[in-house]
């Protein structure tokens, strides 16, 4: 297999051409310049504002009359008392900042144009490099950013001897301070309370460092290593001296770095090896030139595996165990007034940076969302008591640093209560996929209370149906029977969806862990009345309760689709009918020009593995190529948003494998270009592993993979002799029932494998 690599013959001529690297707390763009490299720099806990209660007195008061309104259709009216009394106080969030940026500037007199020039991101070893040739002289800089070590690493190496100037700099108020080998910024947030630093050492094995004014000189040196942390005051008060802590406890060989750095990398990114026969064809030319090509009417399947192991590249560098959750940017941002603040947007965006955690063998990665989802219960329990007087807890549309969990920007699409029923999912999946019972004593309980929520904020409707009251589609409006625009509404398709997902999972985790059979009995008793999926004059889903003409016809949520993905309650084979509406409602979106942005489009390749259609999924993976992908291979909104790269990798996951109908589909959406091809590490709900292995479109062999005994329903084609083994042991007892059913035992712990192979 070629190295997956982005590669380039010329530096970063802005920042959405930089390599981004990352450890999950810090993120960098590295942009390779010459003769004057930049490394723009954020730190997770960088936020503008500080601690605050947006939740507003009055909401309650007025949530009655908002509810009357809307159920006798009254909808605009509705909206504009919502947007007076239901909205949070501040009605806009705080955003996400970026720290600053490290200048590294060679000295002397140099050509405008390097003899020769490369630089490179390698996903394999996370490590960002560039190598110039240039009047006879030979720079390399290598650069990554060390989970283990908490740093920034920096080398640069030359044939001859260099002199350089590094500086700090930062869009923030802030001072630098410079002592021997040494650079200490010291700042303050623009618009906020947080106050941060950075600190900078410098060491060259044969040149000569010293601190000038607010810059560091370095004289004939072949070889310098820079080591960089950086903290705030959100995590700690002392943050300066927890930067020079970081350092002082961190390896300075630049090498013993390097092999840490890369072997903690190495651990999560080489767990999946995904390869398309074809594939090498073009991986000699530039990653720019392979993109223009497609974007102009090529294919390149060699594409495929490095845009989906750059989908988990970026999750490794954005999002850790003890870190905060990638955003919508995951941790990378230039700007002080980024798009959509950078924050977490929950009405699927933040959920979309994690389809791939699990099923692409990045469980750990997962935590840090994990974590995040409980620690909003606290302020989304104030939410739900203050603006709808219920029990449990809830939080809309955005997120901050600050945990803000109240309605914002506009109550035609921030007034929707369904973000924490949505991301209580991701707590249910992340058991789901390991089948550790300790996963759900941890967040059960936050299930729960999201459950309780809902059952209290239902209301009955006039026909007897349990209802939410206001309800949004998210984003998307609708045209009243009077054609006014609105979007505001009763019981929107999509929280019924939702509520069906989070029931359904809580009502498990509650027996398996044998509590609460009261709320249980509630929820079982509620999930009849909710109102029904219902299908439209056009054969469509329908969006909202009441068949509305689309005011946007191609908008780019699709969220009247969560039954289909990524829920479950929609599915080819046990709801035909239902999946034929829910594909109508998708070709009537894409016949509008839906999917328009990269995380939309991403979304619809998600949909079409779903329906198990792969030439249509493999048509609009090809569209996020060349409709919505930067050249750094960054998803473009636009502008950029990660969810699109993390989509993405999700879909082409689905496409191989799934596991969300009681089964495991294997090559349920395989496209005719993807003929010959091997997935390994692919994981299946149930704690399974899997590999699979075709050629011209035929399943040659898959192997499955597990730790505990287990039994599982097979979809796949015509397998007709199977194996089961205890690796390393005498094989162990299965079960085989017409190839489709399979149950294995044996002593728990063991390490079972699964072999399959296809007729003819």
């Amino acid at each position: 297999m070629h190295k997956l690599q982005l590669w380039y013959r010329a530096p970063a001529g802005r920042w959405e051409e930089a390599l981004p690297i990352g450890n999950g707390r810090m993120g960098a763009m590295v942009f390779g310049r010459f003769p004057e490299e930049r490394l723009q720099l954020n730190e997770e806990t960088l936020w503008s504002g500080g601690p605050y209660d947006p939740t507003h007195a009055e909401a309650l008061e007025h949530l009655p009359e908002v509810r009357r309104l809307l159920l006798e259709g009254k909808y605009v009216q509705a909206e504009e008392l919502a947007n007076r009394y239901l909205m949070g106080r501040p009605l806009r969030m705080e955003m996400y900042q970026p720290l600053g940026d490290l200048w590294v500037r060679l000295e002397g007199e140099w050509p405008n144009t390097p003899t020769e020039y490369r630089r490179e991101l390698d996903l394999e070893t996370a490590v960002a490099r560039q190598e110039v040739r240039i009047e006879g002289v030979q720079i390399v800089q290598e650069a990554f950013l060390s989970a283990p070590d908490d740093l920034l690493v920096y080398r640069i190496e030359s044939s001859r001897p260099l002199d350089l100037t590094l500086a700090l700099t930062s869009p923030h108020r802030f001072s630098v301070e410079a002592t021997e080998g040494r650079l200490l910024l010291s700042g303050e947030v623009l618009r906020g309370i947080t106050r941060f630093a950075a600190l900078l050492e410098a060491v060259s094995e044969d040149g000569t460092v010293h601190g000038e004014g607010d810059r560091l000189r370095i004289r004939d040196a072949r070889s310098v290593t820079l080591r960089l942390t950086a903290a705030t005051s959100y995590r700690t008060p002392t943050y300066r001296e927890r930067c020079a802590e970081i350092l002082r406890a961190a390896p300075t060989d630049y090498q013993t770095l390097k092999r840490r750095h890369q072997e903690d990398h190495g651990r999560l990114f080489r767990r999946v090896r995904l390869s398309l026969e074809g594939e090498e064809q073009t991986s000699h030319l530039p990653s720019d030139e392979r993109l223009r090509a497609v974007q102009e009417g090529e294919e390149d399947l060699g594409l495929v595996p490095l845009y989906f192991q750059y989908g988990r590249y970026l999750l490794i560098a954005s999002s850790r165990p003890g870190t905060l959750p990638a955003n919508l940017q995951g941790i990378w941002n230039d700007r002080t007034d980024p798009p959509w603040g950078s924050k977490w947007t929950l009405n699927i965006n933040a959920e979309m940076n994690y389809w791939h955690a699990e099923t692409t063998a990045l469980p750990e990665c997962h935590q840090a969302f994990l974590e995040f989802i409980a620690s909003l219960v606290e302020s989304g329990s104030r939410t739900a008591e203050r603006h709808y007087g219920c029990r449990g807890w809830t939080v809309h549309h955005n997120t901050d640093l600050w945990r803000a969990t109240t309605p914002c920007d506009g109550a035609g699409w921030g007034l929707w209560p369904m973000g924490a029923a949505w991301l209580c999912q991701h707590l249910w999946e992340h058991y789901a996929f390991s089948g550790d019972r300790s996963v759900l004593e941890r967040y059960y309980p936050v299930m729960r209370e999201a459950a309780r929520f809902i059952l209290d904020f239902l209301i009955e409707d006039e026909t007897g149906c349990l209802v939410t009251c206001p309800s949004t589609s998210p984003e998307n409006r609708f045209l009243t029977p009077e054609g006014e625009r609105a979007g505001l509404c009763v019981s929107a398709t999509m929280d019924r969806a939702i509520i069906e997902d989070l029931f359904g999972h809580c009502i498990q985790a509650a027996e398996l862990l044998g509590r609460d059979q009261e709320l249980v009995a509630e929820m079982q008793a509620v999930l009849p009345r909710l109102v029904p999926y219902r299908i439209g004059r056009f054969g469509q889903l329908q969006e909202w309760r009441e068949d509305f003409e689309e005011a946007e016809p191609g908008h780019r949520h699709m969220s009247h689709l969560f039954g289909l993905h990524p829920g479950s309650s929609i599915t080819p084979e046990g709801t035909p009918e239902l999946a034929a509406a829910a594909r109508r409602s998708l070709e009537r979106r894409l016949e509008h020009g839906g999917g328009g942005t990269g995380w939309s489009r991403a979304w619809v390749v998600n949909f079409w593995a779903r329906l198990h259609e792969g030439n249509a999924a493999w048509e609009h993976l090809l569209e996020l190529f060349r409709r919505s992908t930067l050249p750094n291979f960054f998803d473009n909104h636009p502008p950029f948003q990660i969810d699109g790269n993390f989509g993405g990798a999700a879909g082409i996951a689905e496409m191989l494998l799934q596991s969300h109908a009681g089964e495991v589909h294997l090559l349920p959406a395989l496209p005719d270009a993807w003929r010959t091809g091997v997935v390994e590490g692919l994981r299946a709900r149930g704690g399974i592993t899997m590999n699979l292995r075709w050629k011209e479109g035929r399943l040659l062999s898959a192997e499955l993979q597990t730790a505990r005994s287990g039994s599982v329903r097979l979809r796949h084609p015509r397998t007709v002799r199977v194996e089961a083994v205890l690796s390393g042991e005498e094989p162990v007892p299965f079960q085989c029932a017409g190839a489709e059913r399979v149950h294995w035992e044996g002593a728990e712990g063991g390490s079972y494998l699964v072999r399959f192979c296809p007729v003819g």
